[in-house]
């Protein structure tokens, strides 16, 4: 459940970086050199290495969340 959660956040993000990197082409255009400004390759490896930290990032939580008994947890609190 965490790393579903975690995971429709991190794809929303993207959906939304990708979005408003590619409205943004024009103005980065003059600070690139050796890049097109709408490359895929690199896209597409950005893409990858974001939603691979999140997902990394989210694991920790969700494998320290399974570990507890739920009974342990009603009674905690």
């Amino acid at each position: 459940m965490i790393l579903r959660e975690s995971t429709a956040l991190a794809l929303a993000g993207i959906v939304v970086g990708v979005g408003a990197s590619s409205m943004l082409t024009r103005l980065v255009k003059s600070m690139l050199y050796g890049i097109q400004p709408w490359d895929p390759i690199t896209m597409i490896g950005g893409i990858f290495i974001l939603l691979a930290v999140a997902l990394a990032a989210s694991w920790i939580p969700a494998r320290r969340a399974a570990r507890v008994q739920p009974m342990d947890a009603l009674r905690h609190e």
